[in-house]
């Protein structure tokens, strides 16, 4: 088993090894001290996993519940998390219980949330069953609901207690799926660590068939990125803006989208975008957009902006972007693979001429 430390205060681990899920309720009373369980799912993967989970807790004596709400980005919002929080109330679930995020990054943001605000805080864990969700959002604590203006506006920060990733969930999901967490993957490739992205250059398409250790090796590298900067940056303060690499555009053609684009596939185009900036602006010392262009082909990932995305809106959505502070927006450009660089107030024209480019 891997076992990584996120350092935060207090700090948690994360559990990465195959048939763990079959391991969570054991683990859970050596390691945690808690109440009842509520389970936190969407509807596609309680199917799943969900009545799994919640006989294996069973049998181990541990009294719990199974909530659900319709899968998808539409169910991420604050009415959802008042449904959910109701029914926690309902069945007198107290400070001392817990709560299992048991799905993909969805599930993941919304059952943070209510874990932070519901009787002022209550514990949760992790249970990512996404290649997004296992490289990225289950660590960190970045919890949010989304607003018809824009992703994650209404959010805590807000540690889980523990994360248990099993690779062999990923088993029942379909290319379209492993396609969206690898571009998290190649993010962080992009930003700290070359080999990275030359290991995913150098598998490819195979990556998708799930090579058993191909597969343990990406979750490992990129949790024990996101865990160093989150240790380093828990409130994104400084470095953990880091991870915002691809995000800034990607975030506003899912808004512009209505959020009906993969998450991966925008961030992907984001990547290009940015990197593309960072030469135009004369930011990067090396070529860095032929190379993410390269990879991201060979992994079939679009190289343009959706025909129905107009380039002037998506400026108008990075004029109201989460991130902009003090009237001034920082984006994440690259110098080269591998190393990245905070670009505080960019030129908007500069973008949008990019934004024209890859249209």
């Amino acid at each position: 088993m891997s076992v990584l430390t996120v350092k935060t205060k207090p700090p948690y681990q994360i559990l990465i090894k195959p048939q763990v899920f079959d391991k969570i309720a054991e683990d859970l009373k050596d390691s945690l001290i808690f109440g009842k369980v509520a389970i936190i799912t969407d509807d596609r993967v309680k199917s799943l996993y969900g009545e799994k989970l919640l006989s294996q807790l069973e049998k181990a004596n541990v009294k719990a519940e199974l909530f659900s709400f319709p899968a998808g980005e539409k169910s991420k919002n604050i009415e959802t998390v008042v449904s959910l929080a109701r029914k926690l109330i309902q069945n007198r679930f107290d400070r001392k219980d817990l709560l299992i995020a048991l799905g993909g990054g969805v599930v993941g943001d919304i059952t943070g949330f209510l874990a932070s605000i519901y009787l002022r805080g209550i514990k949760y864990v992790q249970v990512p069953t996404t290649l997004l969700s296992q490289v990225d959002s289950s660590v960190g604590g970045k919890t949010g609901v989304d607003l018809p203006e824009g992703k994650n506006l209404i959010g805590t920060f807000y540690q889980p207690a523990k994360v248990y990733i099993d690779p062999l969930v990923l088993k029942t999901l379909p290319k379209k799926e492993i396609q969206n967490g690898l571009a998290e993957v190649i993010k962080y490739g992009c930003i700290l660590k070359k080999n990275l992205f030359n290991f995913i250059a150098r598998k490819g398409e195979t990556l998708f068939e799930l090579p058993p250790e191909d597969l343990q090796y990406i979750i490992y590298e990129s949790c024990k990125i996101k865990a160093y900067v989150v240790a380093k940056d828990e409130k994104e303060a400084g470095l953990r803006r880091v991870l915002n690499f691809g995000h800034t555009i990607g975030h506003a053609i899912e808004t512009e989208l209505n959020y009906s684009i993969p998450h991966g596939l925008a961030v992907a185009i984001g990547m290009l975008v940015e990197a593309r900036v960072s030469e135009t602006l004369g930011i990067a010392e090396k070529e860095v957009f032929y190379p993410i262009k390269k990879l991201l082909a060979k992994l079939s990932y679009p190289l343009k902006l959706p025909s129905s995305v107009s380039p002037e809106k998506l400026i108008n959505h990075l004029s109201k972007d989460k991130k902009i502070a003090q009237g001034k927006l920082t984006i994440v450009l690259l110098k080269r693979i591998g190393k990245f660089f905070f670009y505080e107030d960019p030129p908007f024209p500069k973008i949008l001429e990019v934004l024209e480019e890859l249209s």
